[in-house]
């Protein structure tokens, strides 16, 4: 029979052995829940997270940036004086940073639309003073797709920091462009009738998201990975599948622990192309390991951007508001870093 010191000292093992795996235990996991940070945006449609971790928010129809605080959507002007819309869609469309200095994407707002603006890149210079720094409405002018288009200068729709440039999308021409700081454009990767949209970066790979053609099916909606050396050799290498099954994918960024998710405007009904999805049927979705979509949440209006602060993402929209998603977790498993 052992002594009542050994059972003392077995007690005293057993209690070490438990007791720092009680205390690291996951806490349980929260539900993401959703609500109204903004509203009252004026076409708004693109979105980054800036200087101070604020959120910088395209507003179409008034040519303007606004500045919104992610904690209390405290909403201040940021920059005015780009070009204003000029129809349905179009105008401001999406804004980046390189250091403290803003970059906006502008894009419909040329003469073959009916305008007389310059579809391009502008940057900031003050709060009411803009630069032209790439002319991509030219370059598409001088190099039409492939593809079929009926839009000359394209419709560019996501601005992406890359490499002391921008990769910027052309959801009509159907392709990727690389855009250099003193305004030089070139392919960067060139698709079929895939309609690209949003994009991320991460490491040496660029993800991107794709609606696919009219009526926007699910299994038309991806994320695809492209290979930044196999495009530099031939601009038409196809793209990897990462993930499917989602109706008219917007944007696709990553979240906290490296998790990839994806922004789908959801239920198409026409009548024909440049159109939105149907008024909330949109959703955040989850990028899984094994090439499906996990619905985080839904169901959303109209999405157009995504961002994330933490495990908080930010969903602008076409009404003019900015949803805060709170308690979008980290699951085990997802894309590689």
């Amino acid at each position: 029979m052992p002594s009542h010191h050994t059972v003392l000292m077995l007690t005293a093992v057993l209690i070490s052995m438990i007791t720092p795996w009680v205390a690291t235990a996951s806490p349980p996991v929260k539900a993401p829940t959703a609500s109204r940070l903004v509203s009252g945006l004026q076409g708004a449609t693109g979105s980054t997270v800036g200087p101070g971790g604020d959120l910088y928010v395209t507003e179409a129809l008034t040519g303007t940036i606004s500045r919104v605080d992610p904690k209390t959507g405290e909403i201040e002007t940021f920059a005015t004086g780009l070009p204003t819309r000029v129809g349905r869609i179009g105008g401001a469309m999406d804004v980046a940073f390189i250091g403290q200095t803003a970059y906006v994407l502008v894009t419909l707002v040329g003469p073959d639309v009916g305008g007389s603006g310059i579809v391009g890149i502008y940057r900031m210079d003050g709060p009411n003073s803009f630069t032209v720094i790439a002319d991509i409405g030219a370059f598409a002018v001088q190099n039409p797709p492939t593809t079929p288009f009926f839009v000359p200068t394209g419709v560019q729709y996501a601005l992406e920091v890359y490499r002391a440039g921008f990769l910027v999308t052309d959801g009509h021409h159907n392709r990727v462009l690389h855009v250099t700081l003193d305004g030089e454009v070139t392919e960067f990767a060139t698709f079929d009738n895939i309609v690209p949209t949003g994009l991320a970066v991460s490491g040496n790979t660029v993800y991107m998201a794709q609606a696919g053609p009219v009526p926007h099916l699910p299994e038309n909606g991806k994320v695809v990975a492209i290979d930044p050396k196999a495009v530099a050799i031939d601009p038409t290498s196809p793209a990897t599948d990462v993930a499917s099954g989602a109706r008219l994918l917007v944007d696709v960024e990553f979240g906290r622990g490296r998790q990839l998710y994806a922004l789908a405007q959801g239920l198409f009904l026409g009548p024909r192309d440049g159109f939105p999805a149907e008024p909330n049927t949109g959703s955040l979705v989850q990028v899984n390991a094994n090439g499906t979509f996990t619905v985080v949440l839904e169901p959303l209006d109209r999405p157009t951007s995504l961002d994330f602060i933490g495990n908080t993402a930010y969903v602008v929209n076409l009404a003019g508001e900015i949803w805060k998603i709170e308690n979008v977790g980290t699951p085990p498993f997802g894309v590689p870093k």
